[in-house]
């Protein structure tokens, strides 16, 4: 395996754990709001509003969505500004971070109650979700594919996996080697939901620190990998 290719698996592995993980977090722990498939917040709120839910907490995860264009439309914005394309990624690093720390802190140190907090935490994460789906897009060639929804990714995998089971591996390297690759991303999201899952209904929402300390890891392996001007 060459020095790039490891470096892809790495960053397309732990992009997709810190979604995976994220994305559980504040389903499990934020009112049953993804952070990172915010579309799937378009399905909770229409099933609690069909169950006759009118209040607030039905309607507020419908905020995700301008959250998460937001989100995206900074991430194309520090692109342009920044020369270094892994700063996006610190951007979000730093972002989910502080997320933890406030979850923690927060509750003790105002007399906000805890919902206006919760929610609040929520939408910083799905800022940060939204600025790795501004990554995925804008620099493509550096992870296997997307790192946030996995849908597609268990499409490209299925079909494969039926390629090789017809034809076998010899003469099917393309199908052999985008497996490969959809099995790091898939694998790392499973993994990321189960660990997020686990985390945060030990210590709620706090649980978001993981994943930011997680991806400023993650800034600096592609920092030190990176090739040296001059």
């Amino acid at each position: 395996m060459t020095e790039q290719q490891h470096s892809i698996n790495w960053v397309t592995f732990l992009l997709a754990w810190v979604a995976g993980y994220c994305d559980t977090a504040t389903f499990v722990s934020g009112d049953s709001i993804f952070s990172a498939h915010v579309t799937g917040n378009f399905i909770v709120f229409a099933a609690q509003v069909s169950s006759g839910s009118t209040s607030a907490t039905a309607w507020i995860k419908l905020i995700t969505f301008p959250v998460f264009v937001i989100a995206v439309m900074a991430g194309g914005w520090l692109a342009e500004k920044s020369a270094k394309k892994y700063r996006i990624l610190l951007a979000e690093g730093i972002i989910l971070t502080v997320c933890g720390i406030a979850a923690f802190f927060l509750p003790i140190l105002t007399s906000l109650e805890e919902k206006p907090v919760t929610y609040l935490i929520v939408m910083v994460t799905v800022l940060g979700m939204g600025l790795q789906n501004a990554f995925g897009k804008l620099f493509a060639k550096e992870t296997h594919g997307p790192t946030t929804m996995m849908t597609g990714n268990v499409t490209q995998a299925a079909l494969d996996l039926g390629n090789v089971i017809r034809k076998g591996k010899l003469g099917n390297e393309i199908s052999v080697s985008s497996l490969k690759k959809q099995t790091v991303t898939i694998g790392g999201f499973l993994a990321g939901c189960i660990i997020g899952a686990v985390v945060a209904r030990w210590i709620g929402l706090s649980a978001i620190i993981l994943p930011g300390v997680a991806i400023v890891i993650c800034y600096l392996q592609g920092e030190m990998s990176a090739p040296k001007e001059g």
